[in-house]
């Protein structure tokens, strides 16, 4: 076995694992391939739409590559809900995540392995004295030395979710809830800055849970976690990293003492994702969610008071089991009172071994369609009106897409490009510009200078 190819669907902390992998098989001299010998489909099981797109790639995978051996990991054979009765012969289905580091190094090891008519298991033969370069554990996939092919670096420091969002499958899939250690956190993020990455993006599966061991905050000391800004303000002390942004965050994660942090590192970009999911109190109850409007308003309040005219972007879940034309209506009351830079539109999907699968009064596939329309017409209207302020104003611009015309994202997460005037500018990249019109979706500007 000789080649590998990774197919990646799904968040962040699927496409930071993805680069784990890819990383422990060149580790052991494999190299990439469109027409490999090993395909790893590392799945997302978060909607029937990704599960369906997991299947579809391996049933692609096997026609286009029969004498491959096919690996799926990731979320969809974590968790029994009969979606992958029929996935085909001979694939390798790991189920506990623990054991896809032995089953690689078993397949490097060997291409044979025993089929069942419908999906195959590793069983470690405990002969083969398979030793990871580097002394890599076992069952450890390796700390990313580089994100090759992209500018910006995830950077994982926690994962696993115990909250039970009754819409949410991640708890069966992802169900213990820990974090990598402070030290090996920060070796990773010089290893990433040392590889030429200038932005950072902090990551996990409930990235306010971190250092905890249960992400509802009644079970943490004082219902306070203060760990997560003592790990950003140790990360922005990397001098070759330039800026660190965050993924997604509840509004009781940000505290008093993680805008303090915002506040007094500028490498730490103006932009909070914070989950909304919805504008109803009512609903909120029903998603089993840690917070209400109430406390949604005032941690925004604290952003927008203390942070310079931050982007603040959210999730949305439209049509919500018993979700009247009165919540919806709060929703796009909310969305409006906050102006939100970016709003993420997700129709409601049942989703089979959830509570909210089970709910009464679902909404019609009709109503959730026209609710979402409004919603992402309304996206368009905020982002537009956003940017809008900002015209006349200098941004710092990482350069993700170079050439005569080149763009790339602004501190506030929005995209910008900009004529190449001088030909010197290349990816990765970090230019100043002036930004001078507005757009639908991003914005353009005059080129300065490089920082």
């Amino acid at each position: 076995m000789k080649t590998f190819s990774i197919f990646t669907l799904g968040c962040k902390v699927n496409q930071y694992e993805s680069r784990q992998i890819h990383e422990l098989l060149a580790l052991h001299g494999l190299r990439p391939c469109k027409k490999p010998d090993l395909i790893v489909v590392n799945s997302c099981c978060v909607t029937h739409t990704a599960s369906a797109k997991s299947r579809q790639y391996i049933t692609k995978a096997v026609k286009t590559n029969p004498n491959a051996a096919i690996v799926l990991c990731g979320c969809l054979p974590a968790v029994n809900i009969g979606e992958l009765e029929n996935s085909g012969k001979g694939i390798i289905h790991v189920k506990d995540r623990n054991k896809l580091v032995q089953t690689l190094l078993e397949l490097i090891k060997t291409t044979s392995f025993a089929q069942n008519s419908n999906s195959t298991e590793i069983k470690p033969n405990n002969r083969l004295k398979i030793k990871p370069k580097k002394d890599l554990p076992d069952n450890s996939l390796p700390p990313l030395s580089s994100y090759h092919g992209q500018t910006r670096a995830f950077l994982k420091v926690q994962d696993g979710c115990d909250g039970f969002c009754t819409y949410c499958i991640i708890p069966k899939t992802r169900s213990i809830v820990h974090s990598r250690d402070r030290k090996t956190v920060i070796s990773e993020a010089q290893r990433l800055a040392c590889a030429g990455h200038k932005e950072i993006i902090v990551t996990g599966i409930f990235l306010g849970a971190y250092s905890q061991q249960s992400v509802r905050r009644k079970k943490w000391p004082n219902g306070k976690n203060p760990h997560l800004a003592l790990l950003l303000r140790e990360i922005a002390q990397i001098p070759e990293i330039r800026r660190i942004r965050l993924s997604s965050l509840e509004p009781a994660d940000v505290t008093d003492e993680l805008l303090d942090v915002f506040c007094n590192c500028d490498k730490i970009l103006p932009h909070l994702h914070l989950s909304l999911q919805s504008g109803s109190d009512q609903t909120l109850k029903k998603m089993n969610r840690q917070y209400n409007i109430a406390e949604f308003l005032d941690s925004v309040d604290r952003i927008q008071t203390r942070l310079n005219q931050p982007s603040i972007t959210t999730d949305l879940i439209v049509g919500f089991p018993g979700e009247t034309e009165e919540d919806f209506k709060k929703t796009l009351e909310i969305a409006k009172k906050i102006c939100f830079a970016k709003m993420h539109v997700f129709p409601f999907s049942a989703r089979t071994g959830t509570a909210a699968a089970k709910m009464p009064s679902h909404i019609s596939a009709e109503t959730i369609k026209k609710r979402a329309a409004i919603l992402r017409e309304l996206d368009e209207q905020l982002g537009f009106r956003f940017r809008q302020r900002f015209i006349g104003q200098t941004a710092n611009v990482l350069v993700e897409k170079g050439g005569k015309t080149c763009s790339g994202l602004a501190e506030r997460y929005f995209t910008v490009s900009f004529k190449n005037t001088d030909n010197s500018i290349k990816n990765n990249d970090i230019v100043r510009v002036r930004l001078t019109k507005n757009a639908p979706d991003s914005m353009t500007a005059q080129y300065l200078k490089k920082p």
